[in-house]
């Protein structure tokens, strides 16, 4: 067993020094709770690393990323000693932070800190709800634990403390928390920035503390785990380790972030009785892992399929829904429940989408969401009452204000394949933006749904008012922003993401009633961009998203008939679908010849100019004052546009 520990400790090292770069304190000190884990408690099979029953594990501090690679390799997942000796280097799959879909045996990208929690906490809701939705009383098929391993950093972040906050309020019993607790952190001493009983504080979050004194006592970390696992509540262990064990400046935040060296890192092999070359496994130490991972989760997968095939013939139904959730289908006829007669009548598109939700989610069961202490205002709600202990099917989940943790916590739902939903005011999406980036990065397609998107919020003012939200979220690579006209395009805008696959989307909505204004089928609704409004030969283009395609549409119908110019209006409800599609469906929206072309919109203007000559947007600051009186007043209003569009040169 130490042998096999420090397999794991020096396989580390080894990659951290030949990459001249890497995170050694963590790989020494926390090596014997990554073997304790994975050979004595973690149900996962490396041959088939996607069984879905499997435990999650996420590693929350992810520059620990060596301590990970090196435990996965001889756990036996798809990471080669090549791979291993890549780190760090350009096109390996032993990348700086854990990568979801790059690395197997990876379950989260995580890095940014307090992510990788508020990840797992999702995935535990998820398991909780499937468990609840799914298993009969004599056939369990949903039947794991979700574990994460953090440090001191971790428990810094605000989203953390949100997200363990509402999973101990939800009591998310499969849920356990090993900590790393070594009291340094890269700038010295924890004591320098923080002072608190962490015992009193996860305990007052509903939370079992647990103790463990010496992270290279592998006994007592087994019996936490084994406690934790019996508990009724999520469980948070503490295990006291020496930063860098081993090392010469062990204890130090010196050892954090930096590689030990190589004559180091020599002297040390010889302290340990590890003396082997860099990279060098004895067979023994493979075996150890084979028979302690592998091997003994071997029934567990084989008795869990023959449970499914029993499923299947008892319980048909649900056997075609969870089946569905495992495989992450993408052919499941969604369109069949949008096909319905279109709306005509004027409303917020915060309402249409408020109506699609509960339709939908009827005949999705792995449709659940909520909002950030908003549903209220937002008309994001999940069906069938708030999630909690006592009622696990429950498929609203009361984030509470939370915003951040709830956008990382959708993260971790998608992850374990639900269709997962966020709700919030467009302005608060800074404090989700750091989830949502990576939700991009991992290219899962999480649905992150706001309202109150312009300045027409009116009354609350420019603290309420996103201004420059739309083009951070435009610019943010494999993120899809929907911003949708009316009801008829809140309903494609839904589809769209529920249909998505690797792609999370934003869908941004009014507070204000819309009148549905134009026509537009699915098919060309997701190329980004179409026509709504032409003429047999046009002078000029309006190019318009969301309530202010209706305005444009009216200005529109104003030259043609005050001053007999002919302007096209296209709505362009995607600009990244729209950038997507080819040079000559792009040509016949926007064509060449037309250079006169005016974009309208309450939001930062920079990104318009890549489609317009002029701009009608809004580059400062919002104001306080009922909404129709605040878009007059940045010139949002039919006569204003007419003026602007009839002043271009």
């Amino acid at each position: 067993m130490e042998k096999s520990i420090n397999a794991i400790r020096f396989l580390g090292l080894d990659m951290i020094n030949k990459a001249n770069s890497g995170h050694p304190g963590i790989v020494l000190g926390a090596a014997p709770i990554m073997y304790t884990l994975f050979t004595k408690h973690l149900k996962i099979t490396p041959s088939a690393s996607q069984w879905f029953d499997r435990d999650r594990f996420i590693l929350a501090a992810g520059h620990g990323s060596a301590l990970l690679y090196a435990t996965l390799h001889l756990s036996g997942y798809e990471i080669s000693m090549e791979e291993i000796k890549n780190f760090r280097q350009l096109g390996s799959v032993t990348p700086g932070h854990p990568e979801y879909r790059h690395t197997d045996g990876v379950e989260a990208t995580t890095g940014p800190l307090g992510q990788g929690i508020a990840n797992a906490v999702g995935l535990a809701i998820a398991e909780n709800y499937l468990r609840a939705t799914f298993n009969k009383k004599d056939l369990n098929v949903v039947d794991h634990y979700t574990y994460a391993l953090c440090g001191d950093g971790d428990l810094q972040e605000g989203v953390t403390l949100e997200a363990l906050s509402l999973a101990g309020h939800l009591g998310l019993e499969r849920l356990i928390v090993l900590f790393d607790s070594n009291d340094v952190q890269l700038d010295g001493p924890t004591k320098e920035a923080v002072s608190e009983d962490l015992k009193m504080k996860m305990e007052s979050m509903q939370w079992e503390y647990i103790n463990v004194a010496d992270a290279n006592d592998t006994d007592a970390i087994d019996a936490a785990i084994t406690q934790a696992k019996s508990s009724d509540k999520p469980s948070f262990i503490e295990v006291k380790s020496i930063i860098g064990y081993g090392a010469t400046a062990q204890g130090t935040s010196a050892t954090h972030g930096a590689p030990i060296g190589v004559e180091e890192t020599t002297t040390m092999r010889e302290a340990f009785g590890y003396e082997t070359e860099p990279f060098k496994v004895s067979e023994a130490i493979y075996h150890d892992f084979f028979k302690k991972v592998a091997e003994r989760n071997d029934f567990h997968q084989a008795e869990w399929i023959e449970k499914m095939d029993e499923y299947s013939e008892r319980y048909p139904k649900d056997f075609e829904h969870l089946e569905r959730i495992i495989n992450n289908e993408s052919d499941f006829d969604i369109a069949s429940y949008f096909e319905m007669e279109p709306m005509h009548h004027e409303e917020a598109t915060r309402a249409s989408i408020g109506k699609l939700i509960p339709k939908l989610s009827e005949a999705l069961v792995e449709m659940v969401g909520g909002s950030a202490d908003l549903s209220g205002s937002t008309k994001v709600k999940g069906i069938n009452g708030n999630f909690s202990s006592k009622n696990p099917t429950g498929r609203n989940i009361n984030f509470g204000v939370r915003e951040h943790a709830m956008a990382a916590i959708i993260n971790g739902m998608t992850l374990h394949h639900l269709k997962a939903f966020s709700g919030g005011f467009f302005i608060f999406s800074d404090y989700m933006k750091p989830a949502i980036r990576l939700a991009a990065l991992m290219e899962i397609p999480s649905t992150f749904i706001f309202t109150h998107d312009s300045v027409a919020v009116g009354e609350d003012g420019p603290t309420h008012e996103p201004i420059e939200q739309l083009a951070v979220f435009r610019s943010t690579p494999h993120l899809v922003t929907l911003r949708p006209a009316h009801a008829n395009e809140v309903r494609h805008a839904l589809r769209f993401a529920l249909e998505s696959k690797k792609t999370p989307v934003a869908i941004v909505l009014t507070r204000q009633n819309t009148k549905v204004t134009t026509e537009v089928d699915y098919k060309n609704f997701k190329k980004g961009a179409y026509i709504a409004k032409d003429y047999d030969t046009i002078d000029g283009i309006f190019i318009a998203t969301g309530s202010e395609v209706e305005l444009a549409m009216a200005a529109s119908e104003q030259l043609s008939e005050r001053h007999d110019i002919n302007v096209r209006v296209v709505s362009m409800p995607s600009m990244e679908l729209f950038i997507q599609q080819s040079s000559k469906y792009q040509e016949s929206i926007l064509p060449a010849s037309v250079t006169k072309r005016l974009a309208v919109e309450m939001g930062a203007s920079g990104l318009w100019y890549r489609f317009a000559s002029e701009v009608h947007g809004i580059d400062t600051f919002g104001a306080s004052a009922p909404g129709k009186d605040v878009m007059a007043h940045f010139g949002f209003t039919v006569d204003a546009i007419v003026k602007r569009y009839r002043n271009i040169k």
